[in-house]
């Protein structure tokens, strides 16, 4: 497995990385406890070394998978976990005052079964909290080696420059993909200016990219929000499929056409 390091400041993780979400969480049915297990330690057998999860996955359930998994081969992986919704129920909403944070930190080591978490983000920005709060409360967790590095999710680059001053930021999280492709705008010059790794989520659409849907694939369980991303209608993926198909005949990326993407949802 290729080895990539997070930015100029961060750790050298495997170049694939493992979104552990959909394990139990907004992916359908739940996988059952022992084969997410038996998943994730053969995946890093496989080479992968880098592990993303966070409290609102489940919320809480898939940090203690991920926690049972890594437990043994803790000092051989890089966790990276996130902070940011009211107790920790995205439906909820943000919450990402000091005390909060501190209290998400004690309980996802607990659940991680680590003294330490390698990468700690931030999911989404929150508005009522002043970034520059955030960054000092997470500077005060590095300082005393609860947490390696800070994380930002979604952040625009304005937020990015006002965190980075208080606290250096390792490394930005954001959706990229061949149909989203708004970070090149403005995200990614900043993050290379300021020697910010970059960590794409959904690189291969939810799937879709991967050419395994048509207009008839059925998103099943009560969890699945696919069904309700509007780039994942039946219509649109109907629409689309032709470009994905087209995609995995060419290596030329520069002469697909762009799919349709209604939303950024």
């Amino acid at each position: 497995m290729i080895k990539r390091k997070l930015g100029q400041r961060g750790p050298d993780v495997s170049a694939i990385g493992f979104g552990c979400m959909g394990l139990n969480y907004h992916r359908g049915p739940a996988m059952e406890g022992g084969d997410a297990i038996a998943l994730l330690r053969a995946a890093h057998d496989r080479g992968v070394t880098f592990f993303d999860t966070a409290e609102a996955y489940g919320p809480f359930t898939n940090e203690e998978l991920v926690g049972e998994a890594l437990a043994p081969i803790r000092d051989q992986v890089v966790i990276a976990t996130k902070f940011g919704f009211k107790d920790g129920r995205p439906e909820v909403g943000l919450d990402s005052r000091s005390e909060r944070i501190r209290v998400v930190v004690e309980e996802a080591l607990k659940r991680l079964r680590t003294d330490h978490i390698d990468i700690f983000y931030q999911h989404r920005v929150d508005l009522d909290v002043p970034i520059e709060e955030v960054a000092g409360t997470v500077k005060d967790l590095i300082d005393v080696g609860k947490v390696l590095h800070f994380g930002l999710s979604e952040a625009d680059a304005g937020s990015i420059r006002r965190a980075h001053a208080v606290q250096a930021v390792t490394v930005l999280q954001s959706e990229y993909s061949l149909w989203w492709r708004n970070p090149e705008r403005e995200i990614l010059p900043v993050v290379e200016e300021l020697g910010i790794g970059f960590v794409p989520y959904s690189p291969l659409g939810r799937g879709f990219l991967a050419g395994k849907m048509d207009e008839n694939t059925s998103f099943e369980g009560g969890n699945d929000h696919r069904k309700t991303n509007p780039r994942l209608s039946a219509e649109n993926r109907k629409a689309n499929q032709p470009v994905v198909m087209r995609s995995r005949r060419s290596p030329l990326a520069e002469t697909r056409p762009r799919p349709r993407s209604p939303s950024p949802g």
